[in-house]
């Protein structure tokens, strides 16, 4: 028996002591970010947002096994924050344009009511330009008449994890959580909503696909509602990716269960939790991005090393963890051996890099903070 096979579904409940140390957590981590982005510089909170945004797109996507261009998703980004975009790589493509736009439409208008006709809406952002009849799927329209099964293994001897409701009960059971979304009891604490309102519609599974990045921004529009700001500093998908084995074994386990969610809600706040842990780490280093071109303000850069060195100050991972050297150099400013060595030598000279022990081909070069002192800056995504 399914969770929405049981006789009260879905009148959920919960252990309210257990779940009250990880909400006071998460609301303490909370303050503590809005703090850190209210003392940091003017338009750095533009700055934290884009981060987020990207993460989000990035991690949203990755989570059903889909990886988007980074540079056309910080592209896309930029273009509808309205932000700079010098020294940002890459073209934004149809995909990404149209993620974006889903996940601000998702924040940016946090009191605008919920439908069937907003939730078609955005699924079908998710297959531009026809990509959906491509592959077949059901684009901007909810499911048709096939069982909606979660699967893995052998397509001769698959292994049924889930299976939602019928369709003949689709409308009346999305209805139901659309006007409970809405409407929500009013002693129901809002990051509790924000849970509950995803286990609620993924169980659903309301489309042929595209269900998880769907819910994912309901999520998020809950949490914008729950915080009363459409600014968004963290990415919830992040964190769920960061945990993404044990995110599809409790979804499992609690689709299969019966009403008592305490174990998805405790899960979801930690997730909560760690996505706010990274996110004060992450305004760390983009204040740290701010503070090095507040420095370097007047330095006369080309523009080939400004793309750079936004690239080594990028705050999305590991790719420069070691520094950067002339061949990669080369790569992200598409410029000959000779242009990309006499670039990096001029920026160590102008105190933007320094060298790091070695030499040779094996020469690698790190960005100087404001105090002068190594910065092994990060970027994950190729």
């Amino acid at each position: 028996m399914y969770i929405w096979q049981q006789q009260d579904w879905p009148r959920f409940y919960w252990n309210e002591a257990r779940i009250k140390p990880y909400l006071d957590a998460v609301r303490l981590l909370q303050g503590r970010l809005l703090g850190r982005t209210e003392v940091a510089p003017e338009h750095t909170d533009l700055a934290v947002e884009m981060d987020a945004l990207i993460q989000n797109a990035i991690r949203t996507s990755e989570i059903e096994g889909e990886h988007l261009d980074v540079g056309s998703v910080r592209s896309a980004v930029a273009r509808q924050l309205g932000l700079e975009k010098v020294g940002l790589s890459g073209r934004a493509t149809p995909e990404s344009e149209s993620l974006v736009k889903l996940l601000l439409e998702a924040t940016h208008q946090p009191q605008q009511s919920l439908s069937a006709q907003l939730l078609c809406h955005w699924q079908a952002l998710l297959f531009p330009a026809g990509a959906g009849l491509v592959s077949k799927v059901l684009v901007g329209q909810l499911r048709g008449d096939h069982p909606m099964q979660v699967v893995s293994g052998q397509l001769d001897r698959p292994a049924v994890h889930f299976e939602a409701p019928p369709r003949s009960h689709l409308e009346a059971e999305l209805n139901r959580f659309i006007d409970w979304f809405n409407q929500p009891p009013e002693e129901l604490d809002a990051l509790l909503r924000a849970g509950i309102a995803h286990l609620w519609l993924i169980t659903l599974h309301s489309f042929d696909d595209g269900n998880g990045r769907v819910t994912r921004a309901v999520t998020d529009r809950a949490l914008a509602q729950a915080e009363g700001q459409t600014v968004r500093f963290y990415s919830l998908s992040a964190a769920i990716m960061a945990r993404r084995s044990s995110y599809y074994e409790l979804l499992e386990q609690t689709q299969k269960g019966d009403l008592d969610i305490t174990h998805w809600l405790v899960w979801f706040l930690e997730t909560l939790q760690l996505a706010l842990e990274q996110a004060l780490t992450r305004v760390d280093k983009v204040l740290e991005k701010a503070r090095f071109w507040q420095t370097h303000a007047q330095t006369l850069l080309n523009e080939r090393q400004i793309k750079v060195l936004n690239r080594l100050l990028d705050t999305a991972g590991e790719e420069f963890k070691e520094g950067i050297n002339a061949r990669k150099y080369q790569s992200l400013a598409s410029v000959s051996k000779a242009t990309a060595t006499r670039d990096l030598a001029d920026l160590v000279e102008k105190g933007c890099l320094q060298q790091l022990p070695g030499g040779g081909r094996s020469t690698r070069y790190v960005v100087c903070n404001s105090g002068s002192q190594l910065t092994r800056n990060t970027c994950e995504f190729e």
